[in-house]
């Protein structure tokens, strides 16, 4: 088990997509132990297999807030079944180091994946909870989807990044979410100051 380096916002690789886990053999067990040790070190919620080089589908999260209740669940091959509602979300990365933003997100996802034992299991995670947008952050990050393609407001996330000595928001790589922002816009939105990097 060991610490591994995160790959850093601007690496190409982070806009890659990932590639489906064929075999959840020993290197893949160690992987996943790999990707808890740097997430608890690093303090996060979230990891995803290619934040630390390694393009496979695999994302790891916990939502737990104090050591006694931490829940690590482990996501292989996963596919988003279901995605309901809007929510703004403040929200970070660990790629991304102490730059935070609000995007858009779904209030509500529903999850098929792989556990690290090979067996399939459905989640779901509603009400806009850490947990759903946890799920949905990491997600994207198999289809080298990074949290600022979804930011609400462009020139705010370009003047965080550029306080953090990164790259400004891709507007390639903007995701068109009209209807997401107006349903947001109907509920205002409430900032996460307990955000953390996922």
């Amino acid at each position: 088990m060991t610490v591994k380096k995160i790959v850093k916002y601007g690496t190409p690789s982070l806009r890659e997509k990932s590639k489906e886990v064929h075999k959840i053999s020993k290197k893949v067990q160690i992987l996943v132990d790999d990707l808890y040790d740097t997430l608890y070190t690093l303090n996060g919620v979230g990891l995803a297999a290619p934040q630390v080089g390694e393009n496979l589908r695999i994302f790891v999260i916990d939502v737990g807030t104090d050591p006694k209740t931490m829940n690590p669940i482990t996501f292989i091959n996963p596919k988003i079944l279901k995605r309901e509602g809007a929510v703004n979300s403040y929200e970070g990365c660990l790629s991304f180091p102490n730059a935070y933003t609000n995007v858009r997100r779904y209030k509500y996802v529903k999850v098929k994946a792989l556990d690290i034992k090979g067996r399939p299991f459905i989640l779901e995670a509603d009400e806009g909870s850490l947990l759903a947008r946890a799920i949905q952050h990491e997600f994207d990050h198999l289809d080298g989807i990074l949290f600022i393609d979804h930011c609400r407001n462009r020139f705010e996330a370009d003047k965080i990044l550029t306080e953090k000595g990164l790259n400004p928001v891709d507007a390639d790589y903007l995701l068109d979410e009209k209807e997401l922002e107006e349903e947001i816009l109907k509920n205002p939105p409430e900032t996460d100051s307990s955000a953390k990097g996922e």
